[in-house]
């Protein structure tokens, strides 16, 4: 598992190692039943405190994501990789109704926003 900490990132370090988590499951990277490092293990990688990865462990194992088995680990639960997918399009859909609102109000229209995001899409390829 790889997680990326940044000083400059204005999100807090638990939360960094919560959404890099939350992204590899979306991915497949990580699925259902895959282990994870140990809470000590990945702080000394990541060189934080193990409170700050107890606490991004504490949280995924809150929304249903991972579970914690006494004396063996933790584990993806990944139960609840719908409704994760589900709250990513809600955050998505309401960028994009953001973006068209202030697109009309420019004068923008539907065909020159899908050519942005077509552009944007071929970019990322």
């Amino acid at each position: 598992m790889e997680v990326i900490l940044s000083n400059s990132s204005g999100k807090p370090i638990y939360e960094q190692i919560m959404l890099q988590i939350k992204g590899q499951i979306l991915s497949g990277k990580l699925k259902k039943g895959d282990a994870l490092p140990s809470i000590r293990v990945l702080a000394r990688e990541l060189r934080i405190s193990v409170i700050t990865t107890k606490r991004a462990y504490d949280e995924l194992e809150r929304e249903g994501l991972l579970c914690s088995v006494a004396g063996k680990g933790t584990f993806v639960a990944a139960d609840n990789l719908t409704r994760l997918q589900e709250e990513r399009l809600k955050e998505i859909e309401a960028m994009l109704r953001q973006a068209v609102g202030l697109a009309k109000e420019y004068g923008i229209s539907l065909e020159e926003i899908q050519q942005i995001l077509t552009l944007f899409d071929q970019e990322e390829q």
